[in-house]
């Protein structure tokens, strides 16, 4: 049975969807893993609970995650406590700003859940470049490898 990849991003833009595409394509150039990307208001405990890694993306709302992430949370946490820990995760952020509030936010939750960070978190600062896709295919690619390799 394959190991499943299960990427949350909120994309509420054009360049936040093109940051998501890319991490999908990414994670999708290993063939040995079951890739699912889910919006954060569809996702639920059931696909965290299924799967043996996790991206989460997010953008920065006045200084913190998405709504839709912390939603996702929300509804997520109380039943994951305990049967995800040590789960492999890594953490993309659009910021407009500096995005310390939004990593600070996420990583408050994901600590509590005992969830691993594999890499320091990817933190797409100020004005759009067009370098933040390659970046973000590079974290899925990295993220499917490891899991497929057996790393995490």
């Amino acid at each position: 049975m394959a190991k499943r990849l299960l990427i949350v991003a909120h994309a509420p833009s054009e360049n936040t969807l093109a940051l998501r595409a890319a991490v999908e394509r990414g994670a999708l150039s290993e063939t040995e893993i079951d890739v699912r990307l889910i919006a954060p208001l569809q996702a639920g405990p059931d696909d965290v609970l299924a799967a043996q890694a996790v991206i989460l993306g997010t953008t920065e709302n006045l200084g913190y995650m998405a709504g839709a992430l912390k939603d996702f949370f929300d509804r997520s946490y109380y039943p994951c406590l305990e049967k995800t820990q040590g789960l492999p995760y890594a953490l993309y952020i659009r910021a407009g700003s500096d995005g310390t509030g939004t990593r600070r936010g996420v990583e408050t939750i994901v600590t509590g859940l005992r969830w691993r960070a594999v890499q320091d978190p990817l933190i797409c600062r100020g004005a759009w470049q067009p370098a933040f896709v390659q970046q973000c295919e590079e974290l899925g690619a990295a993220m499917a490898a490891g899991l497929a390799a057996g790393i995490f």
